[in-house]
């Protein structure tokens, strides 16, 4: 027998639908933002201020060896907390740039040029989508500056469950009204996201792409017409 249909496609935030950004941008914006009267790398110099920007790149997979179990997406306070435990080792960083990189973070995170044509598409089909991340902080601003529009927004510290836990997708599905074996999860994270498959929710796995294009479309041809 066939699968049924999907009605109802469910998405990872970060890496998935929007970019994390240049990250030497994001360290000369947080640069400016502290108050430094120079640039990272005048200040720094070319090795160390390339170093730091491939540290702040892959911020997140860092922070996982001080928080493996992604204690920081539970609340605001923890995430800001293990942010800057996360910094706090890397030469040239101390607290005052390391507040302002993280106030600066969401700045620099942009969708991917087909997040939006994607999700329209979705939606022409009559097929209701739900942002489902793991996160400490609210993404409506970033969503709203992107013109990103999902039925429902499933945010960990505000629904109290992190991925990989079911929790989490379990509200998503009731948000919408669907049965797990009607929807498709797409995310970056094998640890994560493979949460939703343990619920029997078909889930697709982009890895991460430093292009502008994240190979949605492949959403569309998973759903049908």
């Amino acid at each position: 027998m066939a699968p049924p249909p999907i009605t109802a496609v469910l998405f990872d935030f970060h890496q998935t639908l929007v970019c994390g950004g240049d990250a030497s941008g994001w360290l000369q914006d947080g640069w400016r933002r502290a108050g430094r009267g120079d640039d990272p790398v005048g200040a720094l110099g070319d090795d160390a201020a390339a170093d730091l920007s491939d540290f702040l790149d892959r911020i997140w997979e860092h922070a996982s060896v001080i928080d493996p179990a992604s204690a920081r997406d539970e609340s605001p306070e923890q995430h800001r907390a293990v942010f800057l435990e996360t910094v706090a080792g890397c030469p040239g960083v101390d607290r005052d740039l390391a507040e302002a990189l993280y106030l600066g973070m969401p700045d620099r995170w942009d969708s991917f040029d087909d997040t939006v044509p994607v999700l329209d598409e979705l939606r022409a089909r009559g097929v209701r989508t739900a942002i489902v991340s793991n996160v400490g902080f609210d993404l409506r601003p970033v969503i709203e500056r992107n013109h990103i529009v999902v039925d429902a927004l499933v945010l960990s510290y505000e629904v109290g469950s992190v991925k990989p836990d079911a929790g989490i997708f379990t509200y998503a599905l009731d948000l919408l009204e669907v049965e797990a074996a009607q929807t498709l999860m797409v995310g970056d994270s094998w640890r994560d996201d493979s949460g939703a498959a343990a619920l029997g929710i078909r889930t697709l796995l982009l890895p991460r792409t430093d292009g502008p294009v994240h190979g949605l479309e492949s959403v569309l041809r998973l759903v049908g017409p």
